[in-house]
């Protein structure tokens, strides 16, 4: 495997045979989310590296940490990630490509790799590749992730039935007072009125229970790259003064809809405006934009199995080598630890 640095805070053109397209449903590979993160959300003491496997038939898009070590180029916001092949590969092509990544790592310190799928097409022969490597693939549970395929033609009155009655009639009364108290707003576009829903956003997240982000610029930097490209749906919902009480946003991409972000501010807690903006916007996204796929991100918080019904669990590993003291150690661990379970 060759490792190339990234500089100038973008992908360089030649990567791009590796992307997805922005419309193609798969928006954590895109060029829109790699050159968004490293412009706006490196981790600090890391150095963003692509590795190029096996005659570069994939591309990995890497860390390497202050330590020497290797690892994903993930962040807290990133939901999904991948080796990004070249085009549709065999069997053999992504055995071949995990033990290019295998060879780079022997009597090397552990690699650490974040977000994957563990449904993802062609992982477990890429796995294949760096255990033939001699590498030692330890997985470990990242993140929950929630989510839901929604039903062909059911609409917006067959999603929710298909809801808990308690968020039925909850989101029900919400509406109704949300209708008479606030109004809708949603932003898909670049201009002077996306700034001022960005601002709006920023004020809600500052008046919200949540803790202030580790990269306070990627967020408003996202929507406008989400936005240049038609993947952005920022809704907030504002009192009748013009003060925005609720915001959230959403990228939209080949018929799937994942929600990145939401808020309400605490002081309108009683009124429930984030619950009605929830509503609003999925209601939006099933019967003006036909969406297929509801995601609502990274974690088990207990309000997302009330809009979504299926839960996966996203991955992590550690690819250890036995040549390296760090690797023999992250070896030595996961065997103590089997034999204590047992």
């Amino acid at each position: 495997m060759r490792l190339h640095p990234v500089t100038g805070g973008r992908l360089p053109d030649w990567c791009e045979r590796f992307l997805a397209p922005v419309g193609a449903g798969d928006i954590f590979a895109t060029r829109l989310w790699y050159d968004t993160t490293l412009a706006h959300a490196l981790p600090p003491g890391t150095t963003p590296l692509l590795g190029c496997c096996a005659e570069d038939a994939a591309l990995l898009p890497l860390l390497r940490g202050s330590h020497g070590g290797l690892r994903s180029l993930t962040t807290p916001y990133t939901l999904a990630w991948r080796p990004l092949p070249a085009q549709p590969t065999s069997s053999a092509a992504l055995i071949a490509c995990g033990a290019s990544l295998g060879a780079a790592l022997r009597f090397r310190a552990p690699a650490r790799l974040e977000a994957l799928a563990e449904d993802a097409p062609g992982l477990e022969d890429w796995l294949q590749g760096l255990r033939d490597a001699g590498i030692a693939v330890q997985r470990y549970r990242h993140f929950g992730n929630w989510h839901e395929a929604l039903v062909p033609g059911a609409g917006w009155s067959g999603y929710m039935a298909a809801r808990p009655p308690a968020l039925r009639t909850t989101v029900r009364r919400k509406l109704d007072r949300a209708r008479r108290d606030f109004r809708f707003e949603m932003l898909c576009e670049p201009g002077p009125a996306l700034e001022a829903a960005i601002a709006g956003y920023l004020d809600v997240h500052a008046g919200s229970w949540k803790p202030a982000e580790p990269f306070p610029a990627f967020d408003p930097a996202l929507m406008r790259g989400a936005a240049a490209v038609g993947a952005l749906r920022l809704a907030l919902l504002r009192d009748t003064a013009g003060k925005a009480v609720a915001a959230q946003y959403w990228l939209v991409s080949g018929g799937h809809a994942w929600l990145l972000k939401l808020a309400h501010v605490e002081a309108s807690r009683a009124a429930s405006p984030g619950t009605a903006l929830t509503a609003m916007m999925i209601r939006h996204l099933i019967e003006e934009e036909a969406v297929q796929h509801l995601d609502f991100g990274r974690g088990d918080d207990a309000y997302k199995s009330l809009w979504v019904a299926a839960r996966r669990q996203r991955m992590g590993l550690v690819l250890a080598h036995p040549g390296h003291p760090l690797g023999l150690l992250a070896i030595a661990r996961r065997q103590i630890a089997g034999w204590i379970g047992r």
